[in-house]
């Protein structure tokens, strides 16, 4: 079975289940995907399905990879690999759908995080800033001391600083499916994932499943 679909974030709602709870929903819309190219462990040293999501016209793509779609029937705009038991089972040109996950299902999905600009350690790390008070008038925001004096005598890589914050890419782990709608290609998932409405995600069966405590 194929590990993970494309698809696009739709947005935040809220669902009720049968006690009548509300759950906080982001609604997916995963795929439809075509299987573009198949991996094998003969010639490639694993077994992978590439899929591909979205049509496009011809005119946005090159001429080879026009021709690497040519038996797929679809002419697709993002292409990703996705790991499977068995690539075997799947061929060239198959349509998958959101129907291969599950409502209870745990599932890993992957987004570029909405970006932020540049920000200040309070906003980009959690920092609490200075004093408010005791004479203090402008480190209300300020990171403090970023390094020691003699030894080491410089800045730890890795500091936490000011910088751009967002825009990379976020994996939000052990969301669980809600509930799936086949005939919308739609998938809701508790809680929220990374990016804007609209944006790219790539939905995974969950490589950490949590298992419930006994007793």
């Amino acid at each position: 079975m194929i590990k993970g679909l494309l698809g696009r974030k739709i947005g935040m709602t809220q669902v009720f289940n049968e006690n009548g709870e509300v759950i906080p929903v982001t609604v997916l819309q995963v795929g439809p995907c075509v299987v573009t190219q198949l991996r094998n462990k003969e010639n490639d040293g694993y077994e992978a399905v590439q899929i591909g999501f979205e049509e496009v016209p011809p005119r946005k793509l090159t001429m080879p990879q026009r021709g690497h779609l040519k038996n797929a029937g679809m002419l697709a705009r993002h292409l990703r690999e996705f790991r499977a038991d068995n690539a075997q089972e799947y061929e060239v040109g198959q349509l998958l759908k959101v129907d291969v996950f599950q409502p209870g299902q745990r599932v890993d999905v992957s987004g570029v995080s909405k970006g932020r600009g540049f920000a200040g350690v309070v906003k980009r790390h959690g920092f609490r800033g200075g004093p408010k008070t005791h004479g203090q008038s402008d480190r209300h925001r300020a990171p403090g001391s970023i390094g020691a004096g003699t030894y080491p005598g410089r800045v730890w890589k890795g500091q936490r600083m000011a910088g751009r914050m967002g825009g990379k890419r976020s994996t939000i782990q052990n969301l669980e499916v809600v509930e799936v709608i086949p005939d919308k290609n739609l998938l809701l998932v508790r809680g929220a994932v990374p990016g804007y409405n609209s944006s790219l995600i790539q939905v995974k069966h969950a490589a950490k499943v949590k298992l419930k405590k006994k007793g």
